[in-house]
């Protein structure tokens, strides 16, 4: 079986970055998503997706689909790009665009 290992992004409903810390082990899709011709609703037969390991390092989430033989990718995370903000830059009178409330 095929799995992908990556850190998760944050949630856009978080300020933090909580749970972004640890790493994650998913399987990849095997079998196709059906339609269901009663509700509508989308399925598929491969349970193996709704499984979501997570491991606090890297390392650890490689060695677990190495031990168990599963073809992996890691994806390793981007650089997160801090911008310098200040809050009395809100205020400045020579501001680009026109303050409002």
């Amino acid at each position: 079986m095929k799995v992908r290992i990556y850190q998760p992004a944050k949630t856009a409903m978080q300020s933090g970055r909580a749970k972004t810390r640890h790493w994650a082990l998913e399987f990849e899709q095997t079998a196709p998503r059906e339609l269901d011709p009663l509700m509508g609703w989308t399925s598929s037969r491969d349970t193996s997706q709704q499984v979501r390991l997570a491991f606090d390092t890297r390392d650890e989430a490689v060695a677990f689909a190495q031990r168990n033989g599963h073809a992996y990718t890691v994806e390793e995370p981007a650089p997160r790009k801090a911008l310098p903000k200040n809050y009395a830059d809100n205020f400045r009178f020579d501001r680009r665009e026109p303050w409002t409330h």
